[in-house]
């Protein structure tokens, strides 16, 4: 079908997977571009900050709302996407979503203060959240249960390459054109992406269908007070603050309310009595577990490499970038097996390989490591990263009416975000944490009258007792203890890969031919 027809016939509601494989083809690249490009801007910011700091006039304390903004809008708007998908058509949510994100990433790129910058990305977040879940639903509707596992692997390069090079992505740009451009790079990506979803993705039949407004409220005040939280308890020092301890009880009395009031109802604006389906609970849980573990390494090594070894942003993320093609093997990987293989045993793999990868950098990293044992670790964690993504994208919806798609992919990925959210914070905590108690372990046992501190000292060129000398033991005592702490925050990565390997039993497998994975129960 050329695309002139295609787009005579884009107001006719058809099933999607009964369109030409050509067809078929193209929605994916439309889809897969729009989710790599609002992905990518969780975590291409992050190299940037230091710069948007002196062009904002921010404190450091202060330039984090950049990312916070983004991530509390998106974690707002995610569990409302099925519901817009049904009342206004699917298509017309994504093209909206799309046009308002490349508008809100032109006006960051134009931000000349810190409040203009933190609105726009808000708007960011709320325009690019729906792209991801009803991506994902489309993929889903676009292909029947043969081939679902190849289109969920397309699908998964986008949801788990994006926050993988987002600091490579990040690093090249603002080190070569400048910090704008990071935003600026959304418009022509945009523009043939507005292009592919008008001419080929087929609208879904919009439902009147009812709203609770009270329930939605809830889930929004949430939800948002829970990001909020997560996103800002390390800098505040957890219930030591008092903004903490109140966006911790507002979050855990509007979303028990929510759960409590909607989930049997009709008109709730999530679905959640689609948990009662096993796999999807259990992918749910699956995905937002491994969401702890994957964002979690995802946010720490950046750290490691530019503030602990000193390499420059671009140098940084060429050397993560490897992780990235190690992720595309993984899922390439699964697509050619996923027919063939019960996807319980890809997901178990994938977790054991996920684990190891982690665990060797506990045992490797350290403050003169060479390049090859930084990069050989990740490249095993990212294939098991792919093997794990895909298997569960597709479990999530096999025993699930198409009809459901839209509501589900809302739950599955409003998990993901919240469980990479809850990672980071752990993350963060323990690194912070346990480098302060080292700090004063390692400095409690120093001993001056050790023969090897005077010989580190003579190796410096500078004297025991001079000021120059205690600064600079200091900024060593910083490294190892900040070092050890690196450690450990990958140690609790590696268990929380580990933990899950049992609950992979949970999981049914159907089988690709499975009914239910075609037409729904």
């Amino acid at each position: 079908m050329a695309a002139s027809d295609t787009a005579a016939a884009s107001d006719q509601v058809v099933d999607p997977a009964s369109l030409p494989i050509t067809d078929r083809l193209l929605t994916s690249l439309a889809v897969l571009l729009a989710v790599l490009m609002v992905i990518l801007d969780m975590t291409v910011v992050n190299v940037a900050l230091p710069e948007l700091m002196g062009a904002l006039g921010a404190t450091p304390d202060q330039i984090t709302w950049v990312l916070t903004s983004y991530i509390v809008a998106e974690a707002i708007v995610i569990p409302m996407s099925g519901f817009l998908a049904e009342r206004f058509g699917r298509k017309r949510v994504l093209i909206i979503s799309v046009a308002g994100f490349v508008v809100a990433s032109m006006l960051c790129g134009q931000a000349r203060t810190l409040f203009q910058m933190v609105l726009f990305r808000l708007l960011q977040g709320a325009f690019g959240a729906s792209v991801i879940p009803l991506s994902q639903a489309t993929m889903v509707d676009s292909f029947d249960a043969q081939s679902r596992g190849k289109a969920m692997a397309v699908w998964g390069i986008g949801v788990l390459l994006g926050p993988i090079m987002g600091p490579t992505v990040g690093g090249f740009i603002t080190d070569h054109l400048g910090w704008p451009w990071i935003f600026y790079i959304n418009l022509p990506i945009g523009i043939v992406n507005l292009a592919l979803l008008v001419a080929y993705l087929r609208p879904t039949k919009p439902i009147r269908v009812p709203i609770d407004w009270l329930g939605a409220a809830l889930l929004a005040i949430g939800v948002g007070s829970l990001q909020m939280l997560l996103d800002r308890g390390n800098v505040e020092d957890w219930l030591q603050s008092s903004l903490i301890v109140s966006l911790a009880v507002i979050s855990i009395v509007c979303i028990t309310a929510f759960v409590y009031r909607s989930f049997n109802r009709p008109d709730a604006i999530l679905q959640l009595s689609l948990l009662k389906d096993r796999n999807l609970a259990t992918s749910t849980f699956l995905i937002m577990a491994f969401g702890v573990g994957m964002l979690s390494t995802i946010a720490l090594q950046p750290l490691f490499l530019e503030h602990l070894l000193g390499y420059p942003a671009s140098t940084a993320g060429l050397v993560m970038a490897p992780r990235g093609i190690a992720v595309m093997a993984g899922m390439i990987i699964v697509a050619a097996l996923i027919s063939h293989v019960d996807s319980r045993w890809l997901v178990f793999f994938g977790l054991l390989l996920s684990a190891g990868g982690t665990y060797v950098t506990t045992t490797t990293y350290n403050l003169n490591i060479d390049k090859f044992w930084i990069i050989a670790p990740t490249i095993v964690q990212g294939i098991g990263m792919g093997m794990i993504f895909v298997p569960l994208s597709t479990l999530a919806y096999q025993t699930l009416p198409k009809s459901a798609s839209d509501q589900a992919a809302s739950i599955f990925n409003i998990a993901r975000t919240i469980g990479g959210s809850v990672g980071i914070a752990i993350a963060a905590t323990i690194l912070t944490r346990t480098a302060h108690q080292n700090w004063q372990s390692l400095a409690g046992a120093m001993d001056p009258y050790n023969p090897a501190l005077h010989a580190w000292f003579e190796a410096a060129g500078v004297s025991a007792s001079s000021p120059l000398g205690q600064q600079m033991l200091g900024a060593e005592l910083a490294r190892q203890s900040m070092m050890i702490g690196f450690i450990e925050s990958f140690g609790f990565i590696t268990l929380s890969f580990l933990v899950l390997i049992p609950f992979v039993l949970l999981l049914k497998d159907t089988g690709a031919g499975s009914p239910y994975a075609v037409e729904g129960k």
